[in-house]
């Protein structure tokens, strides 16, 4: 799909939204992006991740979805970043989410069966990028399909939120605060240790 990345004003934003989250000890991938492990002390993680609100059918779905808005290319896409699990662990913790995400799972797959005869995961890729197009760019767009333009408009949000406040979408970015130095760099003023020339010029 188009390019979907924030601006850098925009990640700090999510980055705050989603601190609390990254609490949770259960994602097998999604790990938050100001989360900083050393090699000597990487935080242990679950082989596979237990579903918090969706049923395997419906997060085979969403996880799809997910990885056509930012698909695996050059770059890691959703599915690397676990965006997937990052979904489901919000819409668990928001009943306000859960209506709109699981009425539109519900209403993706049977606008998959009406057009293709089958649910969308089972899809080939064109197909199912043929489907989303249908929903998400405007001159594509039928007023019979407003319930289905919403739940794009609102996985899409989320799918953004959840891959660069990732560690993995956040590296994306070159985001200059994930870099840290092994051994602190040398001074280069070596011939004024005691930075009398600098004291001078402040003073």
């Amino acid at each position: 799909m188009a390019n979907q990345s924030p601006d850098r004003r925009q990640v700090l934003t999510l980055l705050s939204k989603v601190a609390a989250v990254s609490q949770f000890s259960g994602f097998s991938r999604w790990i938050y992006a100001a989360e900083h492990t050393h090699e000597d002390h990487v935080q242990p993680r679950p082989a596979h991740y237990k579903l918090q609100f969706f049923t395997p059918d419906e997060y085979k779905t969403v996880d799809q979805v997910t990885e056509l808005i930012i698909p695996k290319d050059d770059s890691p896409g959703a599915r690397d970043a676990g965006v997937g699990e990052f979904i489901d662990f919000i819409v668990a913790h928001d009943k306000d989410l859960q209506y709109r995400f699981r009425t539109g799972v519900t209403w993706l797959n049977a606008f998959a069966i009406e057009n293709h005869g089958r649910d969308f995961p089972a899809l080939s890729p064109d197909q199912q990028e043929t489907l989303l197009a249908r929903l998400a760019f405007q001159s594509k767009q039928s007023p019979t399909e407003v319930q289905g333009q919403q739940f794009f408009k609102l996985i899409r949000e989320y799918t953004v939120m959840g891959y660069y406040t990732s560690r993995v979408g956040l590296e994306q970015l070159e985001y200059p605060g994930l870099k840290f130095y092994s051994a602190s760099p040398e001074c280069p003023h070596k011939d004024d240790p005691e930075h009398r020339r600098l004291n001078a010029r402040n003073s």
